[in-house]
């Protein structure tokens, strides 16, 4: 019997998600859409979250023969196992899950079938960002062309997240994309590179995507200092490699929404009163200061912010902060 092709591939890298990899991986394995191939990547877990998926699994025989669960030996982070799961893919189209998120039972054949129905090479999605007791519905934007897509992520007004989306496999292979190894935050910036290298792109206004922000103990949760400055590090760096990739696919045609971009990746140094992330909004990107009161996607609020900053008002950013995020933020909605 002829084997059946493997219409999406969903890879999951697994670190330390011990109390979320079962509702995971059920959300996974009940998936409508028959011919997934499941991809989980061990990072060298330091908990049991790897026992308690085999034993998932073994209540999901029909899953079985498409599912891989793959080991790094030592800890890599989370692109290096995007990676791995990329390397042994075969799936027509490739979907992210992380490990401590679930999914809509409809969501890989709604995708699936919106993208060979209208032969696009990414669509998109509505999502959820789930809390203990509640969750938001979070609206996306609709575009019409993948750089129109790309205009919308630089400039703010749309999520370059890589879990709502689902991207044909041979934009990554066809062009060489690959996530950032060694630099976690700021990695899923990479869509951007798969929407610059897209054809087609379509948008399904419907959210099928629960991210959990629960979990303190994930790929990008630290409190610890050094590690502060490795993710400030990363960030930069990420920053800078997603700008070089664009401007090698469009030259200086992106130039305003690339000044967005540089503007948005250093706004959250103002929410503070923290001198050192000052100084550090000052010195990151200060050739993007002439933007700032261009970009109409994001608030007027959030322009006045960067806008006083930029003429050394710090003395604003502080009361900004002490008023709206400690006040209202802090004790009224609290």
């Amino acid at each position: 019997m002829e084997k059946q092709t493997v219409l999406v591939s969903v890879i999951i890298p697994v670190y330390n998600v011990a109390p979320f990899i079962e509702r995971c991986a059920q959300s996974l394995f009940r998936q409508t859409l028959e011919n997934v191939e499941f991809i989980f990547v061990d990072d060298a877990s330091p908990d049991n979250s790897m026992e308690l998926l085999e034993k998932c699994l073994e209540q999901y025989p029909a899953r079985k023969s498409r599912t891989k669960l793959l080991h790094h030996p030592v800890n890599k982070g989370l692109p290096a196992a995007r990676n791995t799961g990329l390397d042994v893919a075969t799936g027509e189209y490739i979907f992210h899950c992380d490990s401590d998120d679930y999914l809509e039972p409809d969501a890989l054949e709604s995708m699936y079938r919106e993208a060979k129905a209208q032969d696009a090479d990414i669509v998109w999605t509505d999502w959820y960002l789930s809390f203990q007791k509640n969750e938001r519905y979070m609206k996306q934007p609709d575009y019409p062309s993948p750089l129109e897509a790309l205009k919308g992520m630089l400039s703010g007004s749309m999520k370059y997240n890589v879990w709502n989306k689902l991207v044909r496999r041979s934009i990554y292979t066809e062009n060489g994309i690959r996530f950032p190894e060694g630099h976690n935050m700021g990695e899923d910036m990479t869509m951007m590179q798969l929407f610059a290298c897209a054809q087609t792109v379509r948008y399904l206004p419907k959210a099928y995507y629960h991210y959990v922000r629960l979990n303190a103990h994930s790929f990008t949760q630290t409190s610890d200092s050094k590690a502060q400055e490795q993710h400030l590090e990363d960030l930069r760096y990420n920053v800078q490699r997603t700008i070089s990739f664009i401007e090698k696919h469009y030259g200086q045609k992106l130039e305003r929404e690339i000044a967005f971009f540089k503007l948005e990746s250093k706004f959250p140094f103002l929410i503070t009163t923290d001198r050192a992330s000052f100084r550090r909004w000052t010195e990151w990107f200060p050739e993007a200061n002439v933007y700032i009161l261009q970009n109409k996607n994001v608030s007027f609020r959030s322009r006045l912010l960067q806008f006083m900053a930029a003429k050394g008002q710090f003395w604003y950013v502080r009361l900004y902060y002490m008023l709206l995020i400690r006040l209202v933020y802090g004790v009224i909605y609290k």
